[in-house]
């Protein structure tokens, strides 16, 4: 399984942004040149997490992204279905409807899969982590 580049970088971005003051926004010119990439692409990514609720942006000359108020609870899982979306990895061509044994045990393993990722929270790795 893979996902996105932007995965990628939401994933740095959250770590980052726990390393940083949580009242001081952080500019995306500051964040596209950590992560090296352009400005214009991480603002897309950016977007996905404010709209999911993880980030807040602040507008105005100082303004940026932080962290919301919940960010300790904030899962790896979360990350990935703001920026990947909730579809599902493996859906069966074949038209035997739910019997399908093949999809099964890959819905088994994807369920296993979130549930590690649910648990996992960003703030855990970052303290144990600096970018």
């Amino acid at each position: 399984m893979k996902f996105s580049q932007a995965t990628d970088y939401a994933l740095h971005t959250m770590m980052f942004l726990m390393s940083q003051a949580p009242d001081k926004p952080v500019g995306v010119q500051t964040l596209a040149d950590r992560l090296g990439v352009s400005q214009t692409y991480l603002s897309k990514m950016l977007s996905k997490l404010v709209k999911a609720g993880l980030i807040g942006s602040v507008s105005g000359a100082n303004g940026g992204y932080r962290l919301k108020a919940h960010y300790e609870r904030i899962s790896f899982l979360d990350v990935i279905h703001a920026i990947e979306g909730t579809a599902s990895i493996f859906e069966c061509g074949l038209n035997h409807g739910e019997d399908c044994l093949i999809q099964k045990v890959v819905m088994t393993a994807e369920q296993q899969m979130e549930q590690y990722l649910s648990d996992k929270k960003i703030v855990d790795v970052a303290r144990q982590h600096t970018l």
